[in-house]
């Protein structure tokens, strides 16, 4: 009798759906590698196999780690080269996230580290340059991104653009950041209007505008230091 294929199965029975609804950690091994396998062989289960695969290693996925791709086709009926290349990948990419340093993230705690930050990109440009950088709650930094590039007096966005970068990076802050070639370090009107603009638009996201800051030679404007965030 041919076993179902884990789409056949019930919805609260495939793995797939299982992680969807209770999210990935909910899965046994056995689910987890099953997912990987996609299907079993005309004898038992994708969850079976997986199952007897487990059981073979005592449960262990280090000793699982340690097969080769012969001994996973030779000693387990319905693991092919297919099959078997996935799980290699899977235990792979586990070690070598386990040998992988998590990624610090810089934090921002004042308006100079904001120009420390950016001065590199910003100093000597002969053009105006606006970039935003994208803060979690923590004041971490996700993501920075250019948003526009000017002439030498001033620079223009699209808003769309910056809401944009700023959902899909799950920000809660945004810090914007320009230079002024000129070596003003005045803002302009439209610096003050930018500044508005963004603050409210971004207030309607849930995010809040940090700060806004000016660099202009080797020195610095920072709205938040000089209480000038406009909402």
């Amino acid at each position: 009798m041919n076993k179902l294929s884990i789409k056949e199965w019930a919805v609260d029975d495939r793995p797939r759906e299982k992680a969807l609804r209770n999210g990935i950690s909910s899965l046994s091994n056995a689910e987890l590698l099953a997912i990987l396998i996609g299907s079993g062989s005309s004898d038992e289960s994708a969850i079976q196999l997986s199952q007897r695969i487990l059981s073979s290693v005592e449960n262990n996925l280090h000793s699982l780690g340690r097969l080769s791709l012969r001994d996973m086709i030779s000693r387990f009926k319905g693991i092919g080269m297919a099959k078997g290349v996935t799980i290699l990948a899977a235990m792979e990419l586990g070690r070598r996230r386990a040998a992988t340093d998590p990624v610090v993230r810089d934090i921002i705690r004042s308006s100079r580290d904001v120009y420390d930050l950016l001065f590199p990109l910003l100093a000597d440009l002969p053009h105006e340059e606006l970039w935003a950088l994208f803060l979690n709650r923590s004041q971490r930094i996700i993501d920075k991104q250019k948003l526009s590039q000017g002439g030498i007096a001033e620079t223009s966005f699209d808003m769309k653009l910056l809401l944009k970068h700023a959902i899909n990076a799950l920000a809660s802050g945004i810090i914007l950041c320009h230079n002024h070639p000129s070596g003003n370090l005045r803002p302009s009107h439209a610096d003050d209007q930018l500044t508005r603009h963004v603050a409210q638009a971004v207030k309607l996201m849930d995010m809040q505008l940090l700060d806004h800051v000016i660099i202009a030679d080797n020195r610095y404007y920072s709205y938040s230091d000089e209480g000038k965030l406009m909402s």
